[in-house]
């Protein structure tokens, strides 16, 4: 989890942004047929979630950056807790699904040119631009792209939208909005969800179906309301070391090279075009936007140094009493950042007690839970999963390489980061009113005594974010549950100032270290509320499905179809 996101969503309920009461999360209506059924409740050892936060998070565990000894000490571990915990290897036969990386570090960088205008103008890597290449090639080379400006870069035929329509992208470079055309509207009304950013508003799209209408390059214009962060995210973020997973055999295509550019870069950019940024960026919002060709060019050059490894995801099964062809996933990333940026002290090992030492443990201790109390109907999966921390890359890998298929996979729960809070009177769920898991989770917080708290600032896009997106985008429904805002001691108030420590003093830095006098209790409670989801998806009849018009549904009423057998047919 990128726990600046959770931070941001605490502080704008804090002022109000959204009401503080309990909701519906349901939008789709059509849930009455659903087969929810009861779950008691589990037992759920503390000991274990305690000891394993504890030994992932020690020092000579190296902060678990893949490819490191930090890796080998996790996934023994992982592999003797889950066979201790009762379940089986879940790799037909073996504990690991290995994970094939590589690592492309951009060094050289030419400046961004951009020509074709009265002069030229030199944009410099850093502070004007930022860019890398997907590309395993030692030298990245983008000579003369002809710039054309297309809107938010969106291609939804389902929505009737197609920035791209009646333009030929081959060998030019796109340069795209961030965010999407509904961005800035105060409703959840709109073509793309009003203020709720859908996929469409994702950099990760955006590249893509660059590449998919053949583009040779991709750059975004950053501006910090839309993208919900600053340019100084995207400057580290997208410099330095980038892992990527390997390409196989009839890969998707892809640019040379994708980037950003900083909004004032681009005001001089279309300056020089004779063209204004903001009338253009307030035309694409409008239905019928065509692309514009800004009768300019892009030029730039970067060395690549290249270096390929094999990580792994750990994975274990619980086997169905009755349906064990169908499966109920449980994700969570075992990987952090390894040797970091030292602390005053000299700390330099950024352990990820909290993100995600946390969730790793909530995978075993939810298991052992589920063998204790016996299989139920459907299969239950517990899937650790590498590198989220350089791009869902083990999700991604998964879901691309699914051991156990798509179309038989019921949906999932993501766990990524559980925040040492103290008891609560809610959860936090990212993307409401997305699926039909929605009315499972509304039951499982009745049993509980507990109610929900929508995502306050749904224009964020919070939901593409972790884990369990790279499921979804494959059309299982996932849920994405946080931990409780408003405390039993203390409530918003002391929730936001729990998490305003935490993100100012211990997320992604040396100092989330694990710490013997936490209070579990919030945690444990938010276990059993996952044990009930769990337990409820597995005994269950029903084959819960995105709500009509979600981004995710035609790729899972297609992947069903397919399948044949998939999906309860």
């Amino acid at each position: 989890m990128k726990f600046a996101a959770r931070f941001h969503r605490m502080t704008a309920c804090l002022a109000g942004a959204i009401a503080l009461s309990a909701c519906s999360l349901m939008e789709d209506s059509d849930t009455a047929a659903l087969d929810i059924p009861e779950s008691a409740a589990g037992e759920i050892n503390q000991a274990t979630m305690v000891d394993i936060t504890r030994e992932l998070s020690l020092d000579e565990f190296q902060g678990r950056m893949p490819g490191t000894i930090g890796e080998e000490k996790t996934v023994a571990l992982l592999t003797e807790r889950f066979e201790a915990a009762g379940l089986q290897p879940g790799n037909d036969g073996s504990w690991v699904q290995n994970v094939p990386l590589v690592e492309i570090t951009g060094k050289d960088f030419a400046p961004l040119t951009i020509a074709g205008g009265e002069t030229e103008i030199a944009l410099n890597y850093g502070p004007d631009w930022v860019g890398v290449t997907y590309r395993e090639d030692a030298e990245t080379s983008l000579e003369a792209s002809e710039l054309v400006f297309v809107g938010y870069g969106i291609n939804a035929p389902e929505r009737d939208w197609n920035d791209y329509e009646g333009i030929d992208m081959t060998g030019k470079t796109a340069v795209i909005l961030v965010n999407d055309p509904d961005f800035g509207t105060e409703s959840l009304e709109g073509p793309f969800g009003g203020k709720a950013m859908t996929y469409y508003g994702r950099w990760t799209y955006k590249y893509e179906e660059a590449a998919k209408q053949g583009a040779a390059g991709a750059i975004i214009v950053h501006d910090t309301a839309p993208a919900s962060y600053g340019w100084n995210v995207v400057e580290s973020s997208w410099s330095g070391p980038q892992a990527y997973a390997q390409r196989g055999e009839n890969a998707p295509p892809l640019t040379i090279m994708n980037g950003w550019v900083q909004k004032e870069a681009a005001e001089q950019i279309f300056a020089a075009s004779g063209k204004d940024l903001a009338e253009l960026s307030a035309l694409a919002k409008t239905d019928g936007f065509e692309a514009v060709p800004l009768g300019l060019t892009a030029s730039t050059s970067f060395a690549n140094d290249i270096r390929t490894f094999e990580s792994q995801n750990v994975i274990g099964i619980l086997p169905g009493a009755e349906r064990p062809d169908e499966y109920v996933i449980h994700t969570a990333h075992w990987d952090h950042l390894g040797i970091c940026t030292a602390a005053p002290d000299g700390d330099n090992i950024c352990n990820g007690a909290v993100d995600n030492a946390t969730g790793t443990a909530a995978l075993v201790a939810l298991a052992e839970a589920h063998a204790k109390a016996g299989a139920p109907a459907r299969s239950l999966v517990f899937l650790a999963v590498t590198a989220e921390e350089s791009g869902l890359l083990g999700a991604h890998y998964y879901a691309q390489n699914p051991v156990f298929p798509l179309a038989q996979t019921v949906g999932g729960i993501n766990m990524d980061a559980f925040l040492i809070a103290g008891e609560s009177k809610d959860v936090t769920v990212v993307g409401p009113g997305k699926s039909q898991l929605d009315a499972f989770l509304e039951a499982a917080l009745e049993l509980d005594g507990r109610v929900s708290t929508p995502n306050p600032n749904p224009e964020a896009g919070y939901y593409y974010r972790s884990d369990h997106f790279a499921f979804a985008k494959r059309g299982v429904p996932m849920l994405y549950v946080d931990g409780g805002e408003d405390l039993i001691e203390g409530g918003r108030e002391a929730g936001a100032a729990v998490a305003a420590d935490y993100r100012e003093n211990k997320y992604h830095g040396p100092k989330d270290e694990f710490d013997e006098n936490w209070d579990w209790s919030g945690v444990m409670g938010d276990l059993q509320l996952f044990y009930r989801l769990g337990r409820m998806l597995a005994t269950s009849t029903s084959w819960p499905n995105w709500n009509e018009g979600d981004e995710f549904r035609g790729t899972r009423d297609e992947d069903c179809e397919a399948a044949g057998a998939g999906c309860g047919a």
